[in-house]
């Protein structure tokens, strides 16, 4: 059993290009499906064939009341696993009959993504203005980065010199599926990205070899948890009250592009999600507050 197991993590880790995260979130809901099964059983399992719909079922009331039992969006996770899973072993003709076919996960409520409304984004970029100059051009074109294209925290600290267009419109970033897809950038963060190519990043770089984008103060690339402490520092010091992370500006990107009027599709491709259906969380939220954010220079 473990051997198809194995053959299975494999097999994703080849067909879907998995990260070692999602493969390892595989291996240990499958592995505690299988030591549950093995709890339950009189005698030694015979293969992934003996198991039946049943055992699934048991397992599901055994999850939701245990003595911690998991939340429903945990169980919701383990039954996709092990519904993958068994489609992969009947694809495989490894079994017969699959008996996860009438197996429904539990209903997981969805929360909305927080936000911020178009005036704490405005103080939240402003924030860096009046700092140290080099420091404070690099966290004022970065802030303006993640809000103004909705960029992932991981793309963003990914970037390179180079991914910045010939005539500075666009940021490159490759998409889950390795296709690179080209950002467009808006005008003043434009302006923004030039003065710290040209006065900010040259103090900040000590390796000439060094291509990354956005550096530290030791002249190396940003990492993102630097990047969550520089967001957390100027939310701070902007009176925001709420938690305010690289995600909050993502989805604060797209609740105000969607109110100005940009199609959903738009918003899915500059997102990058793969499917429209994660992008129409959006369409659930609104803005309270109506007036642009001003330019923000230095």
């Amino acid at each position: 059993m473990d051997e198809q197991l194995l053959a299975f993590l494999s097999y994703l880790e080849r067909e879907y290009q998995y990260s070692d995260n999602t493969i390892a979130a595989y291996r240990n809901d499958l592995s505690q499906f299988l030591e549950y099964l093995e709890r339950q059983a009189a005698a030694p399992l015979s293969g992934w064939s003996a198991i039946a719909e049943e055992d699934i079922e048991a397992y599901l009331e055994h999850m939701k009341h245990k003595e911690q039992p998991y939340a429903s969006s945990t169980i919701a996770r383990k039954v996709a696993a092990i519904k993958s899973f068994f489609n992969y072993l009947a694809t495989q003709n490894l079994i017969e009959d699959n008996p996860t076919l009438a197996i429904e996960s539990p209903k997981v409520k969805k929360r909305l993504p927080q936000t911020l409304n178009l005036s704490e984004v405005e103080r939240l970029l402003e924030a860096p203005l009046g700092g140290d100059s080099a420091k404070a051009l690099r966290d004022v074109t970065l802030l303006n980065v993640l809000y103004e294209t909705g960029m992932r925290v991981t793309e963003v600290v990914s970037l390179q010199v180079e991914d910045l267009g010939p005539d500075g419109t666009t940021l490159s970033s490759p998409t889950r599926q390795g296709e690179a897809r080209a950002i467009p950038v808006p005008e003043t963060t434009q302006h923004l990205l030039t003065q710290y190519l040209a006065a900010g990043r040259p103090q900040l770089v000590r390796d000439a070899s060094e291509r990354a984008l956005f550096l530290n103060h030791r002249g190396e690339k940003l990492t993102r948890q630097g990047l969550w402490l520089i967001i957390k520092g100027y939310a701070r010091q902007a009176g925001l009250n709420a938690e305010v992370t690289p995600h909050t500006l993502r989805h604060s990107f797209a609740v105000h592009r969607l109110s100005r009027g940009l199609k959903l599709e738009e918003i899915q491709h500059l997102l990058g999600h793969a499917n429209i259906s994660t992008t129409q969380i959006y369409t659930q939220m609104e803005t309270d507050d109506e007036t642009p954010p001003s330019d923000n220079g230095i």
